[in-house]
């Protein structure tokens, strides 16, 4: 069955994205922690992070890594912070939060609702500094 974030790749469901290559996807999440929530997803549709072969492991977090830097350049922050959770949707992802506290990263607290326009600036903000 297609992951929400399978269909976001194939371009069934919008989103705002921030980079993609051949292999993996960023975008950001619509219901962040805090603004520059952002999702780093492989395009191969596996639910269990440490399920992906150490190269595809690998090549998701020099993705990654890539993301945060741009993220840490466009969002006024301490760190980028970075957790694998895998619960809410069975595709491997790994969100980047900026930072200024540690609580900014708890993952139970009420999330954020900002409107597509601001979704939509923010993440050409991000992509200004790939």
């Amino acid at each position: 069955m297609s992951t929400l974030f399978s269909k976001i790749i194939s371009g069934e469901i919008p989103c705002f994205k921030i980079a993609e290559d051949a292999d993996h996807i960023a975008f950001l999440d619509i219901q962040p922690l805090v603004m520059g929530h952002v999702l780093c997803v492989p395009k191969v549709e596996v639910d269990y992070i440490f399920d992906l072969s150490p190269e595809d492991l690998a090549a998701l977090w020099v993705f990654t890594a890539t993301v945060a830097k741009a993220l840490k350049q466009a969002v006024p922050c301490k760190r980028i912070g970075s957790a694998v959770i895998g619960l809410e949707v069975p595709h491997t992802h790994i969100h980047l939060v900026p930072l200024m506290e540690i609580g900014d990263i708890n993952f139970t607290k009420t999330k954020l609702s900002p409107s597509a326009e601001s979704l939509k600036a923010m993440a050409s903000h991000i992509q200004s500094f790939l």
